[in-house]
């Protein structure tokens, strides 16, 4: 067994420690993952993005251009001193705009457009038999938009029609939690298969 798995085991039991109540292992062990992941995203972002994309392109290849991100960087640590805080606005105003200006289409095509076209595909199968998954989505849309139309009354058929809106959106929470819950139990199951077949080695 080599250092690097046992150490591995170390930690992980030091982490579900927690399970049992808060302590100083769990706390240091938590701490250590935050240093460690601190550390190495910086040296990724340093090698990978500020050498890589800035140094090495600008003061070896004579991309001038970078000279801009460049400045814009150094006006962030305007942040450290009052006479200076100013300067750091620049930057943050670029970094917000061109953030949005990226995001935006992008949020706009995934979440709006895709969507919206999701729910206008035929009715109708392909062999003529009425498409009961598109009738699903369709009554879906429809009653969680009464659901959400706040400017007519909630009664009669209109109420009926928001309280299966109602369904659809807990349906969506639930499988959405459900969805959360499994994500988090496959990573805990991975972590007891390491335990028990590379630390322990009681399985094989």
């Amino acid at each position: 067994m080599d250092a690097g798995t046992v150490i591995a085991g170390i930690l992980t039991l030091a982490i579900l420690t927690f399970l049992y109540r808060d302590n100083p292992v769990y706390k240091l062990a938590e701490s250590l993952l935050i240093g460690v992941s601190i550390g190495y995203f910086l040296v990724i972002n340093w090698s990978n993005t500020i050498m890589d994309l800035m140094f090495v392109p600008l003061f070896t290849q004579g991309k001038l251009m970078l000279i801009i991100p460049l400045i814009l960087g150094l006006l962030m640590f305007g942040r450290f001193n009052r006479k200076t805080t100013v300067l750091s606005r620049i930057p943050i105003a670029v970094l917000i705009g061109s953030g949005a200006g990226v995001a935006i289409p992008a949020m706009l095509d995934a979440r709006t457009l895709q969507q919206m076209s999701a729910t206008v595909t035929p009715i109708l199968a392909p062999d003529g038999l009425p498409n009961i998954s598109e009738l699903v989505v369709m009554a879906g849309v429809i009653t969680t938009l009464i659901y959400f139309y706040f400017s007519r009354e909630h009664r009669g058929w209109w109420g009926k029609s928001a309280t299966m809106g109602t369904y659809f959106l807990m349906i969506f929470f639930g499988t959405t939690f459900a969805y959360t819950v499994m994500s988090r139990m496959s990573t805990f199951i991975g972590r007891m298969e390491f335990l028990l077949s590379d630390f322990l080695k009681l399985t094989q």
